[in-house]
């Protein structure tokens, strides 16, 4: 069970810097068996949406962002990930509370992710923030899992 913590507790949530980018790399590289390449965080600094949560070091991370839908943007978030070792912390919740905070302000629609089918854990953390299920892709992922499409409207 995932502990949300108060937010005078826990890690600091602030926008990424470069500085934070080896560590944020690194996080992914042990969180997923098809992480993204060092390169694709770099594109996302300086986004409002790109937040990493830190201690005494960058323990996790958020990519969310909003492209134009139909004249109201739709919010996506990209990528979310804690290290093993503070997993159930709350940083997590954290992290995409933060984003989902950002991706309102500028005035989104919706917000959509995709997820393994396997990873249940993260399926349980967005449902408790109002994403459901809206469809399934087959073999979305190059290992050819199937991915689940979960949307929260706003």
């Amino acid at each position: 069970m995932t502990t949300v913590l108060p937010p005078e507790e826990g890690p600091h949530i602030r926008q990424a810097e470069r500085a934070d980018l080896l560590a944020v790399h690194r996080i992914e590289q042990a969180a997923f068996p098809q992480p993204w390449p060092f390169g694709a965080f770099e594109q996302y600094l300086g986004e409002s949406g790109f937040l990493v949560a830190e201690d005494e070091a960058v323990v996790g991370y958020v990519v969310a962002d909003a492209v134009p839908n139909h004249g109201r943007p739709l919010g996506h978030v990209k990528d979310i990930a804690v290290r093993r070792d503070r997993r159930g912390e709350g940083t997590g919740s954290r992290l995409l509370e933060r984003a989902l905070a950002v991706l309102d302000s500028r005035g989104v629609a919706s917000v959509k992710l995709e997820v393994r089918e396997s990873n249940e854990g993260a399926q349980a953390l967005y449902r408790r923030f109002g994403f459901v299920h809206r469809r399934t892709v087959p073999r979305y992922y190059s290992d050819g899992e199937d991915a689940f499409v979960f949307v929260r409207d706003g």
